[in-house]
Formats: structure tokens, C-alpha cells, sequence
């Protein structure tokens, strides 16, 4: 008899699903006032950060994590709305519903974004591109909100894929597609190189797929550590990251890199109130809560020092999170060189709204 061979596996079929500048687009149906205007959630004219912005505010160049500084004196037009994150969730939970009429494996990544393997498919539709679009229809019709799609073989590219042609877009990148399109993708749109590795790649005359494919892998290493496997395979078309339902998130955290370094406490505390509404933004955007605060410094001859307390309950606001914070910023004072980066992460994490108010006190 001839040996037994594994059967050889069925291609996946990924679908990922954003919708399209979520937050503004609620505060635009909730208020025809608002349609067709630049619209920033979060934030005001004088201080804080905007959250979301609109595609009106956006052809200014408005973009969320922008000091809102900036944004009004790049749109002077721009109107500020408060944030409804219990009306996002909501919408969020109703879009969710949606999904799991054609697929149980769901990994959420924010409220407004998804994957989704719809390999085999709940409704029995002939293709992945057929489920998209009948989601998409379902989204607006029962929401009135407009989702772009991306459907490929792989995460990576089913989230090039929805980002592609947005806004309102459905597109597909087919097995027979996929090293090609990688080919000319410019590097700073590739999902897991931010601006910093993308300035590192770009000094490296990476500036494309196709001049990230042509290094070797030990190159590659030489250079980004650990990230090298990923941007490797990636580069060819290929990614085998399964979708994960009901994925556990450890931490969620945020830094910035300064322009100019730095060792005021003044100044470090200004820099690290966006990155304190980032943190609890994306805390309330995963509808979890975390007990221990973790603040990160990169000092200018790139040590790191770090700072973290715990507690038995969550934090339970963005108050909390900020007195926290500046509070493991004055341990740490004073630097005994300039900081470079600062960052802020939330960890121990629970699901769900803190019952009250946490005292951190136990630094570890």
C-alpha cells in the first residue's frame, strides 16, 4: 500500500472588515447637522486629542492621536463632537451580530474592525467575496453606517485588501494576486510597520514589497529581531496567522517618540496626556480594564526605565489613569540623562466596566 500522506490543506478564506471612520460616521447619522461637515470626535478647540475624524475633516489632513491644536489650525472649519462610546458599543455588539450570522470564528480588533475565516460559511454562499457583500448590505441596511471589505487568502492581505480603495470598498486579493500586488505596495502601508520601522527601511533603501522580498532573511534580522520572519513572509504574499476567536488581549499601551528629547517634568507630563487618552480610548474601544499602569522612558542613550503599579480592582476612568500615571512619572524623577520616547500601557486586564474608582499603591 502506499504510505498516507496529510491531506493537503483548503486555502483559507479571510474577510476583514472596517468600517469606515466609525465614530465620526455615528455622530453624522445621529445629526444630519453634521453631514458633509468636518467633524472631529473628541477633543475641543482648545485642548485634548482628536479620537475620529471625519472623511471631510480628513481631506485637510485631520487624523486621530492630532492634538486638536493641530487639527483646527489645519481645518478652521472643523467641528468638535464629544465622544458616545456606549452608543459605539452598542453599534459595535449590533455589527457583531451581523458576523456571526455567517461565521463563529470572529476576531475582533477594535470596535470597528474584524477579521473574519469564513472558510466554510454558516449561510452556504458560493464564495468569501459573496459573504462580504452581503454583510456590507446588512451593515447598512441595519445601521445606516458604511463598512469597506477586504478578502484574501491571508490576514495580511485581507487587511491591505479592505484598506485599499476606502472608502465603501470591496476588494479582492485572490492566491494568484497576492505576490504581485505585495510587489508594488508602498512599505509605510504594510499592516506592522509603523513610522519608525518604516523610516528604518525606508534608510535601508527598503521603499516596496518587492525591495523588502529581494533581502534575505538574515538581513532582515540583522536589523528588526524577531519582526524580520514576519516582514519576510509578508513580503512574499504569505502569512499563516489563524484568526482567533475570542482572542485575549495582555496589554494595551501607547508611546510616542520625541522630536526633540527631553528631562522637564512639565514637559513629560504635556507629552504623556495624548498618550494617556489613547491608553483609556482603547481600553474602553475593548470593553476591558486593567489593574496594573506600566510608564516606559527611553532615555537618549537608549536604556529604558520603567515604573508600574498595581491594584486588586481596575482602573476605572481616565482620571484615574492620568493620576497614575504622573504619579510613576514623579518616581522616576529625576532622569539622569534626556528621554527619547515615553509610553503607557494598561496590563492584569478584565473584561468589562471597573465596579469603582482603583487605589494603586504597590509598585513592582
Amino acid at each position: 500500500m502506499p504510505p498516507e500522506t496529510d491531506p493537503i490543506p483548503k486555502p483559507r478564506k479571510i474577510i476583514h472588515i472596517d468600517m469606515d471612520a466609525f465614530y465620526a460616521s455615528v455622530e453624522q447619522r445621529d445629526d444630519p447637522a453634521l453631514r458633509g461637515r468636518p467633524v472631529a470626535v473628541g477633543g475641543s478647540r482648545e485642548r485634548g486629542v482628536v479620537a475620529a475624524a471625519s472623511y471631510e475633516a480628513r481631506a485637510f489632513g485631520v487624523r486621530s492621536a492630532m492634538p486638536s491644536v493641530t487639527a483646527r489650525r489645519r481645518c478652521p472649519d472643523l467641528v468638535f463632537v464629544k465622544p458616545r462610546f456606549e452608543v459605539y458599543r452598542a453599534i459595535s455588539e449590533e455589527i457583531r451580530a451581523i458576523f456571526a450570522e455567517h461565521t463563529a470564528i470572529i476576531e475582533p480588533v477594535a470596535l470597528d474592525e474584524a477579521y473574519l475565516d469564513v472558510t466554510e460559511n454558516l449561510q452556504g454562499l458560493p464564495s468569501a467575496t459573496a459573504v462580504a457583500r452581503a454583510i456590507r448590505a446588512a451593515i447598512l441596511e441595519r445601521t445606516g453606517l458604511v463598512a469597506s471589505a477586504g478578502v484574501s487568502y491571508n490576514k495580511f492581505l485581507a487587511k491591505v485588501a479592505s484598506d485599499h480603495r476606502k472608502p465603501d470598498a470591496l476588494f479582492v486579493i485572490t492566491p494568484a494576486m497576492g505576490p504581485t500586488f505585495v510587489e508594488t505596495l508602498g512599505i509605510g502601508r504594510f499592516h506592522g510597520v509603523g513610522p519608525v520601522t518604516e523610516a528604518r527601511m525606508r534608510a535601508l533603501g527598503i521603499e516596496t514589497g518587492r525591495d523588502l522580498r529581494e533581502r534575505p532573511l538574515e538581513e532582515l534580522s540583522a536589523h528588526f529581531g524577531s519582526a524580520a520572519a514576519y516582514y519576510h513572509a509578508v513580503a512574499r504574499g504569505m502569512d499563516d496567522r489563524p484568526v482567533r476567536a475570542h482572542r485575549v488581549r495582555k496589554s494595551i499601551g501607547a508611546e510616542t517618540t520625541f522630536g526633540e528629547d527631553t528631562a522637564d517634568r512639565t514637559v513629560l507630563a504635556d507629552r504623556l496626556q495624548p498618550i494617556i487618552d489613547r491608553v483609556w480610548q482603547a481600553s474602553v474601544d475593548k470593553g476591558a480594564r486593567g489593574r496594573t499602569v506600566t510608564l516606559k522612558l527611553k532615555l537618549s542613550d537608549f536604556t529604558l526605565m520603567t515604573r508600574a503599579r498595581s491594584a486588586t480592582l481596575p482602573v476605572a476612568d481616565r482620571t484615574g489613569l492620568e493620576r497614575v500615571a504622573l504619579g510613576l512619572l514623579d518616581e522616576a524623577m529625576p532622569l539622569r540623562r534626556t528621554a527619547r520616547l515615553v509610553g503607557l500601557s494598561l496590563s492584569g486586564l478584565e473584561r468589562g466596566d471597573a465596579p469603582e474608582p482603583a487605589q494603586l499603591g504597590l509598585a513592582i
